[in-house]
C-alpha cells in the first residue's frame, strides 16, 4: 500500500478501499453520553476487532512514515490506544503526553481551555531529541485544544511537530482550523471526517 507524501502545512487526502466501511461499522454513536446532547464516538468495537484495528494501525503507520516523523506523541487516554501500536508498526518511538501529575520525572506543562474549565498536559523534558520530527496522534480532533497543547509541548521540548493524525475529526467543532492556525507547518490527517 502506498500513499502520497505528506505536505507540510497541508492535508493528506487518501482513498483507501475498505477503510471507510471498517470505520463506519466499528465506530458507534452513543447518544447523550457523557451528558445529554453529546454523541459519544465509541471506538471499542474497532479496538476489539484485530483485523479492523490492524487496518487502522497500518494506515496511520503509513502517515508516520510519510511525514518523516521519528517519534509519535500519543495523547492520554484514548490516543494511547492508537499511538503506541502505530509507532511500533512504523518503527519509531512512542512518547506519552499525559494529564498533569502522571509522569515521574521532570516535565514540561501546557494548559488549555475546556468548555467550562482548564486542563493541562505534560511530557518529559527529555522526551525528544532537539529538532526531532514528531507526529501527534489522538483518537478524535474536536475543538483542537488538546492537539494544540500537545504540539506546543513538542515545540517546548525542542522538537518539531510535523503533523497531527487522528482516527476521526468532528469538523463542526472547528478543531482543524484551530490547529492549522497554531501549528501551520504541520499537516492534519483524519481517517474519518464527520
Amino acid at each position: 500500500m502506498s500513499f502520497p507524501e505528506t505536505p507540510r502545512g497541508g492535508d493528506l487526502v487518501q482513498d483507501r478501499s475498505g477503510l471507510d466501511e471498517v470505520l463506519a461499522t466499528r465506530v458507534l454513536d452513543v447518544p447523550d453520553y457523557p451528558k445529554p446532547g453529546v454523541v459519544f464516538k465509541d471506538i471499542t468495537p474497532l479496538l476489539g476487532d484485530p483485523a479492523a484495528f490492524g487496518t487502522v494501525v497500518g494506515v496511520m503507520a503509513e502517515q508516520v512514515r510519510a511525514s518523516g516523523a521519528t517519534r509519535v506523541a500519543g495523547l492520554e487516554a484514548r490516543g494511547f490506544m492508537l499511538a503506541a501500536p502505530v509507532a511500533l508498526a512504523a518503527g519509531v518511538g512512542f512518547v506519552p503526553v499525559r494529564k498533569a501529575g502522571k509522569l515521574p520525572r521532570a516535565t514540561l506543562r501546557e494548559e488549555y481551555e475546556l468548555e467550562y474549565a482548564t486542563a493541562a498536559l505534560e511530557v518529559h523534558r527529555d522526551a525528544f531529541a532537539p529538532g526531532e520530527p514528531v507526529l501527534v496522534v489522538d483518537d478524535i480532533l474536536a475543538t483542537g485544544g488538546t492537539a494544540v497543547a500537545a504540539a506546543k509541548l513538542v515545540r517546548d521540548a525542542g522538537a518539531v511537530p510535523v503533523g497531527l493524525a487522528v482516527l476521526m475529526e468532528l469538523g463542526f467543532l472547528g478543531g482543524r482550523e484551530r490547529f492549522a492556525t497554531a501549528v501551520p507547518e504541520a499537516g492534519i490527517h483524519a481517517l474519518l471526517r464527520v
